[in-house]
């Protein structure tokens, strides 16, 4: 690994946790959600250069929150710490650093846990012959980030393309599932990429594949042969099997939310959450959410079909089978989209970002588990940032409370921040 050098020791450098003010106790999960929620700061174990966050529930009930360190002076790092009993669980731990770490708002490195108690980390590498290709790489550790294994390449293509935007999901009690973009139909007979649209010689497609605890790879399939470039993928476990998300893409340039589910050990054809129609020339790098519970399934995304710009979600009672007419979240030029999901069985929690003249918005809103009824919106926060830099917001829901965390840009530098949605005392 060019430049890359595996941490096998909790780092030291980031202390933050130490600091941080303990929240306040976790209501219990048979507290109606009917009623409104407070938000209130849910301050993260990290200092200024911390960005592109991933939040993720455990099959233990911890929260994973992982990011990238970018600190004066030394090598970018990817970190992580786990949050249980309303505290931090250990000091930031370090799982990879190096300068061939790929560094990108939109396509972060992803955390998970399978049921055995192991931890599993992707990021993304620039390759020798860097230019806009991207390798995935993936390590996993079964004593709580202490020590990881040494890393493997997901992908054995070869080539100098990009692949990315990943999503983890454990397939079994020690196996994990992993979905990504790969580029490798993009190369040119000279080896190099060109992947953006109007330029590219192939196109992006989508593949999946599992790894073991031995960090094997099996069942590797492509799974759509031209997708969106550079918009997230996402998944969730539904009771029969996960399903995974994704921006299609079609001939005509219509850019669609599609869905796959993994089943009886095959992969189900893809199919459109809904039928938007929007046609668009190049990707909007703005995927999808989704969060299930049993067999019922939430999924949010943007759109601008017919010029207008939305944030919408829908609702499935069979595993993603079918769709319910999708609601409408927010509209207008204002919306950015970048959204995430959260869902329960008790109630719907969405993210996304505004962005007027005066700044960017994260607000989130809280639904019926049907989506008949939104409950509330309320603004998380205004952030300084605008563009892309900001990132995008990510959300998890744990006995009946929402965590959210994002990046924020302060005086040009990344720094996360974090909020909590419970119910009033």
């Amino acid at each position: 690994m060019r430049a890359l050098v595996l941490v096998l020791a909790c780092s030291a450098t980031l202390a933050a946790c130490d600091r941080n003010e303990t929240p306040p106790a976790t209501p219990a999960a048979g507290v109606d959600p009917a009623q409104p929620y407070v938000r209130s700061d849910w301050p993260l174990p990290v200092t200024a250069g911390a960005m592109a966050p991933d939040l993720r529930l455990a099959p233990d009930g911890r929260l994973l929150l992982s990011w990238i360190s970018q600190q004066p002076g030394r090598r970018d790092a990817v970190q992580f710490s786990t949050y249980l009993a309303d505290r931090w669980q250990n000091l930031p731990k370090t799982v990879a650093v190096g300068t061939a770490l790929a560094v990108n708002a939109a396509d972060v490195p992803h955390i998970a846990a399978t049921a055995d108690g192991a931890l599993w980390m992707q990021w993304l590498q620039k390759p020798a012959a860097a230019g806009h290709a991207s390798d995935v790489w993936l390590t996993t550790s079964r004593d709580d980030g202490v020590h990881w294994d040494p890393p493997v390449l997901v992908h054995d293509d070869g080539t100098a393309t990009e692949h990315g935007f990943v999503s983890l999901w454990p397939a079994d009690r020690n196996t994990l599932g992993i979905a990504w973009l790969d580029g490798r139909h993009t190369a040119t007979s000279a080896g190099a990429a060109h992947q953006h649209e109007g330029q590219d010689t192939g196109r992006t497609t989508l593949r999946a594949a599992q790894f073991d605890y031995r960090l094997q790879k099996h069942r590797e399939v492509e799974l759509d042969a031209m997708t969106c470039d550079c918009c997230h993928t996402d998944v969730a476990l539904t009771d029969r099997g996960p399903l995974l998300v994704y921006r299609g893409r079609d001939a005509g340039e219509i850019r669609d939310i599609l869905v796959t589910r993994f089943e009886d050990g095959a992969w189900t054809s893809a199919h459109k959450v809904h039928d938007d129609q929007w046609k668009m020339p190049a990707c909007p790098v703005n995927g999808p959410a989704v969060a299930a519970r049993g067999n019922d399934v939430v999924v949010a995304w943007y759109t601008e079909a017919g010029g207008a710009p939305r944030v919408r979600i829908a609702l499935s009672r069979d595993a993603g089978d079918s769709f319910a007419a999708p609601v409408d979240v927010a509209g207008g030029t204002t919306q950015l989209g970048r959204v995430d999901v959260a869902f329960d069985g008790r109630q719907a929690v969405v993210t996304w970002l505004e962005e007027s003249g005066d700044g960017q918005r994260l607000q989130v809103a809280r639904y019926h588990p049907d989506l008949a009824k939104r409950w509330q919106q309320v603004e998380v926060a205004k952030l300084q940032g605008r563009g892309l830099g900001t990132g995008f917001p990510k959300l998890a829901l744990r006995d009946g409370v929402a965590y959210v965390a994002w990046t924020e840009l302060v005086d040009g530098r990344s720094q996360l921040q974090g909020a909590r949605f419970a119910p009033a005392r």
